[in-house]
Formats: structure tokens, sequence, C-alpha cells
């Protein structure tokens, strides 16, 4: 029962310190599938490196002409194509100002699926 207590404690935790990295519809999904894992994984998902969307928002605004933002969250693809395009003549780059935070959340879901999966 302690080991239990211990590990909801240890998901709440993780929660309360990262949930703003993650999309707010898939919060109650990762809570619910981190409870599922082994515990001697446990330890592990505080590893997991995750961006931060607000430092991808400065980033974007800064720099997203040029296509940084999306090499931060490691799209690399969008990122070429708004480096070799001036970030689209602006217009990519005004788009992201939008999109980059929810991008970069849908960025660390995939990576915490990845985990969770194994």
């Amino acid at each position: 029962m302690e080991t239990h207590t211990q590990t909801n404690e240890f998901i709440d935790i993780f929660m309360l310190n990262n949930g703003k990295y993650f999309p707010s519809s898939q919060r109650h999904e990762i809570v619910q599938r981190l409870r599922l894992m082994p515990e001697d994984r446990m330890r592990y998902v505080s590893t997991l490196d995750f961006k931060d969307p607000t430092v991808s928002l400065i980033i974007s605004a800064v720099g997203g002409t040029l296509g940084i933002d999306r090499f931060f969250i490691g799209d690399i693809g969008m990122g070429l194509l708004k480096l070799f395009t001036a970030g689209g003549c602006g217009v990519l780059w005004l788009i992201d100002l939008f999109l980059i935070q929810e991008r970069t959340r849908e960025i660390n879901y995939q990576k915490m699926n990845e985990f969770l999966r194994y």
C-alpha cells in the first residue's frame, strides 16, 4: 500500500511540474497511463526533457523567420522551409506566433507517448 501511495504522489508531483508541457486535453490520459506503468520504470519518467511552450513562443517571436523555433522543438522540415523562405515571406512566422505553443505541447506529448509505449 505504501508504494502505491508513493507512486500516486510521484505522479501528482510530476504532473504539477510538467503538466504545462502537454495539451490540456491529454493530461488525464497521461496520468492514467503513468498509473499503469511498472514502478521500476517510474524513476525514468523524470529524466525526459520536454520543451517549454513559452520559450518556443519567445524564440518564435525573435527568430521565427529563420525557423529557429521549429528547430528548437525538433520540427526540422518546417524549420528548413521557414529558413529558406524567410518564414514564408513572413506568413508562416505570423501563423507560428499563434500555433507554436500548441505544436510544442503536441511534440512533448508524442515524446511522452513513446516513453509510455515501452
